[in-house]
């Protein structure tokens, strides 16, 4: 029986497990997803590429298995590359497909032709074209399986045209099977021992719990470690929720004075990068002994060489277990009172940004009126963040129990994820609300998502924080005087309506000004069942000195 190229690309799809693709048609790869969706694939057609790429690798992350995008050549991949260069960075397991030139018009000059292959080969894990037909299924499954073996990351597979067109005898092609988990190892027992030794000495010892952990689906066995050893822990942004943040050994709140304390770290699925002041001084104790677990070697002494020694290559909960067997009867006699009241005089501080009132709405009152219209609504939530300082103040405003329930601009530090971040989130946790927190200049990369989400029955609340601006906003009486004055290129529109997109495109829009409105509003639109925006008006900040958190924390280091 004879089937197109395009019928082959989605039995092949389907065959390997896939049931959902994100993406945006064209030709040649309209009968691709048309195929797809007489297969039985969902298919959620975006507009824009950029965040197709975003919401698939969010959905590789969330699943533990490749999302999957679908996008033409030519400036279909140029667009599409942003997704790439996330997916990598993040290590989150991504397959591009994408259709291509005709095979026999390579180098003449075609139709949105560029040399994709060798375009993406050096931002990709496997950049291929199908030699045939008849082995497009084998390249298929080898991009598939490649994307989430190993370190995760993006894949590429080309599809030109007249593959995408053409027919094959589907008795000369290979029948895939549903692709499994990928394999899980364990640490050398040796160097375990090693490990379990060095942390039995420690007089301050501290678990760092990284986003590879919660990828990896760890959250059983490093709760059995945290609980056991009863070691304190601090979890990075996408780490949260692989213990619950309410554990009474979370000192997320003193995470200053733990890393400056902590002569022996056990880093869990992190990477010592500038999400974690690359393991050095001043943030770091300089003495400290960094017990390295990652499932790639080459990221073990990754800027902390005079620690090699104590890394251990091997998955997160299998590793984790391994420590536990190897440290049973051992439990830290206590944690430091320093610490413990630092925590408490931490958190209070933070109590206190909350509990302010008045208008203009400030980030932390915002917040805890968000948070209080979660709690009243009972729903189960799925948190996106992006923005600065949305982000950055969100990350320790709103607690997460579960792992894989919070997801945020990574390691990149991308603007632009939000939307597709929680399309791909409802899409993969369909039980679970998605509610994307969004600085006003990151909402814009991708607003008009709205409509995709809308369209596609998806239901995300968002808030927008609008402060008129990056990082921070101008005094309103600057939009009077631009002829005298021009803004500055921080400067955002005053008081757009974003409410107004999402009503435009079939969704709910409010606006808040007081916290009356913002509590009003927030429940109707997390209980509404529908595409909503609230759109946050805050106090614009116009004279607080412009910075990024972690950045800043950053720079100070190296003085």
């Amino acid at each position: 029986m004879a089937i197109s190229g395009a019928e082959l690309i989605a039995t092949s799809l389907y065959d390997l497990g896939v049931r959902v693709v994100f993406g945006i048609v064209g030709i040649p790869v309209i009968e691709v997803a048309d195929a797809c969706i007489a297969r039985g694939i969902k298919f959620i057609g975006f507009r824009n590429e950029q965040s197709a790429s975003y919401a698939a690798t969010a959905y590789g992350y969330i699943t533990g298995k490749p999302g999957v995008c679908l996008v033409v050549g030519g400036p279909g991949i140029l667009h599409a590359i942003a997704g790439i260069g996330n997916a990598t960075h993040n290590c989150f397991p991504l397959l591009l497909l994408a259709g291509s030139s005709e095979s026999f018009q390579v180098h003449k000059g075609a139709f949105q032709e560029i040399d994709q292959i060798s375009t993406l080969t050096p931002f990709t894990k496997l950049a291929a074209r199908p030699p045939s037909l008849e082995l497009l299924p084998s390249i298929l499954e080898k991009a598939y399986r490649t994307s989430y073996y190993g370190k995760p990351g993006a894949t590429y597979v080309d599809f030109p045209a007249d593959f995408i067109q053409g027919t094959v005898d589907v008795a000369h092609t290979v029948k895939l099977q549903p692709a499994p988990f990928a394999p899980k190892i364990a640490a050398d027992p040796e160097r375990v021992k090693q490990a379990a030794a060095v942390i039995k000495n420690a007089k301050s010892p501290l678990v760092i719990i990284g986003k590879g952990a919660a990828y990896s689906k760890a959250e059983f066995a490093v709760r059995h470690f945290i609980d056991s050893t009863g070691i304190p822990f601090l979890p990075t942004p996408m780490g949260k929720g692989v213990v619950p943040d309410s554990h009474q050994l979370n000192f997320a709140a003193a995470r200053s004075a733990v890393l400056k304390s902590a002569d022996v770290i056990l880093l869990l699925g992190g990477r010592l990068n500038w999400i974690l002041h690359y393991g050095e001084s001043p943030k770091f104790n300089p003495v400290a002994k960094i017990i390295q677990v990652d499932i790639s070697a080459e990221e073990i002494g990754n800027n902390n060489t005079s620690n090699i020694q104590y890394g251990l290559v091997g998955d997160v909960g299998l590793v984790a277990t391994q420590l536990s067997q190897e440290l049973d009867g051992y439990r830290l006699a206590s944690v430091s009172h320093s610490l413990i009241v630092s925590r408490e005089k931490n958190i209070a501080t933070a109590e206190k940004k909350e509990s302010k009132t008045g208008i203009p709405l400030s980030y932390q009152q915002s917040y805890k009126i968000i948070k209080d219209a979660i709690k009243a609504s009972k729903k189960q939530v799925f948190f996106v963040s992006e923005g600065a300082n949305t982000m950055d103040i969100a990350r320790s405003a709103f607690d997460v129990q579960l792992p894989r329930r919070r997801i945020d601009a990574g390691t990149m530090a991308t603007m632009g994820v939000g939307l597709g971040y929680a399309i791909a989130a409802a899409v993969a946790e369909p039980e679970v609300l998605p509610i994307a927190i969004e600085g006003d200049s990151a909402f814009g990369f991708s607003a008009l998502e709205l409509e995709t989400a809308v369209r596609s029955e998806l239901p995300i609340t968002v808030f927008v924080i609008n402060n008129n601006g990056v990082y921070h906003g101008v005094d309103p009486e600057a939009y009077s005087k631009i002829d005298l004055t021009p803004l500055p290129s921080t400067a955002l529109g005053f008081e757009t309506r974003y409410d107004q997109i999402a009503q435009a495109v079939g969704g709910l829009g409010f606006i808040a000004r007081t916290p009356e409105e913002l509590y009003d509003s927030s429940l109707k639109a997390i209980t509404s069942g529908k595409v909503a925006l609230v759109n946050v008006i805050i106090d614009p900040g116009a004279k607080t000195k412009l910075e990024f958190g972690w950045l800043a924390s950053t720079q100070k280091a190296k003085l």
